[in-house]
C-alpha cells in the first residue's frame, strides 16, 4: 500500500502552520483536498475511510478524528467517496465550528449518515456561499457537474456540483465527478480559474485528454488531476497524463500530487 508523504498530526501541524495569501493545497487521495488561504481551511470531498466494496491502494493521510482545523467541508455529491459516512460525522465532532456545504438535493441523505441539519449549508448552481473568518473571507460558487448527466430536477436542482473557491485574486475549481457537457466552458471560464482540480479516473469522468482540453478552454493556469490511484478500481497510469501535458499542452502548468503532499500555488 502506498504511504502518504506526510500524515496524522504532522500533517495537521503543517496545515496549521502554513500561512499566506496564495492558496496552499494538500491531496488526501481520490478527490479529497485541503485548501487553505488567508487562514481559512476548507476540506473538499474528504474520504478518509474505506467505503463498502472498495479496496484501498493508498493509505489515507489522516484519520477523520484528527481533523480538528476544518472551517468548511465541501461535498460535491452524495456518493460515498465524496460524502463519506465514515469520515464526515467524525470531522464534525473534531471540528465543532465546521459546516458542510452540499447540494440541496442531498440534505436528506446527509442527515441519514449522521450530519445534523444545523451543520449543513445547502447550495445549488448559480448560488454562492460566503465564509468570513475575522477579516479574510471567501466566496464559494457552485456550477453543475455531469455524472454522467446533469440530472437536474425543478425541486432538487443539480445533484452533482463543482465548487469555485474564491480567495482574493485566486479561484480554485474543484469539479467533483464530472465529464464534458454543453455549456460547461461558458459556466466556468468567467471565474478566471487559477487551478482546476479535475477527475481523470473512474467511470463517467473526464479522460486525460478531456480534462486537459477543459483546462485549456477555461484558461486555467494550473491543472491538477484527481480521482485516481487511491482505490483498486480507479487505477490509472499517471505517466500518461504527464506525457500528454508535456507533449500537447505546454501553455498549462500542472501539478501531480502524492497523498499528504503540500503545494502552494505559485
Amino acid at each position: 500500500m502506498k504511504m502518504p508523504v506526510k500524515q496524522g498530526t504532522a500533517l495537521i501541524d503543517e496545515i496549521d502552520q502554513t500561512s499566506g495569501d496564495s492558496p496552499a493545497l494538500w491531496w488526501l487521495g481520490q478527490s479529497g483536498f485541503v485548501v487553505k488561504c488567508q487562514g481559512m481551511v476548507f476540506y473538499v470531498d474528504p474520504c478518509l475511510s474505506t467505503p463498502a466494496g472498495r479496496v484501498r491502494t493508498s493509505e489515507a493521510p489522516l484519520a477523520p478524528a484528527q481533523v480538528i482545523n476544518a472551517d468548511l467541508i465541501l461535498c460535491t455529491h452524495a456518493h460515498p467517496s465524496h460524502m463519506d459516512p465514515g469520515t464526515l460525522p467524525a470531522i464534525l465532532q473534531a471540528s465543532p465550528r465546521a459546516r458542510v456545504v452540499l447540494p440541496k438535493s442531498t440534505a436528506e441523505h446527509a442527515s441519514s449518515i449522521g450530519i445534523a441539519y444545523d451543520r449543513m449549508t445547502t447550495t445549488d448552481s448559480g448560488l454562492r456561499v460566503e465564509f468570513f473568518k475575522g477579516g479574510p473571507y471567501s466566496r464559494v460558487y457552485s456550477v453543475p457537474s455531469a455524472h454522467p448527466e446533469l440530472d437536474w430536477t425543478p425541486i432538487g436542482g443539480y445533484p452533482y456540483l463543482g465548487y469555485m473557491m474564491r480567495f482574493g485574486e485566486h479561484t480554485i475549481y474543484h469539479a467533483g465527478d464530472c465529464r464534458h457537457y454543453d455549456g460547461i466552458v461558458d459556466r466556468v471560464r468567467p471565474y478566471n480559474v487559477t487551478a482546476a482540480l479535475l477527475p481523470i479516473g473512474g467511470e463517467n469522468n473526464f479522460d486525460i485528454i478531456g480534462a486537459a482540453q477543459l483546462a485549456e478552454d477555461i484558461h486555467a493556469r494550473w491543472l491538477i488531476p484527481m480521482h485516481y490511484g487511491t482505490f483498486a478500481d480507479d487505477s490509472l497510469e499517471i505517466g500518461r497524463f504527464v506525457d500528454h501535458m508535456l507533449g500537447h499542452r505546454p501553455s498549462i502548468g500542472f501539478k501531480v500530487f502524492e497523498p499528504g503532499e503540500r503545494w502552494i500555488v505559485p
